[in-house]
């Protein structure tokens, strides 16, 4: 769980930024979002299947 303590006098908007900014980077938000429904493990299997095919052809369009 991401944690962000307050300093003194630090505004509250660049607060939440820091606290968002470490949300993304734990991957808490994508988590939460991948555990609202069930997904079939056959259906797991698929999207990185798929995801994999995107990384590599966005690799090969980038070694061109």
């Amino acid at each position: 769980m991401a944690k962000q303590e307050r300093r003194s006098g630090e505004n509250i908007d660049s607060l939440l930024r820091k606290f968002k900014r470490k949300m993304k980077n734990e991957g808490t938000l994508q988590e939460l979002r991948s555990r609202e429904y069930f997904e079939k493990p056959s259906e797991k299997v698929k999207r990185l299947k798929e995801a994999a095919v995107r990384r590599t052809r966005t690799q090969q369009r980038e070694d061109d």
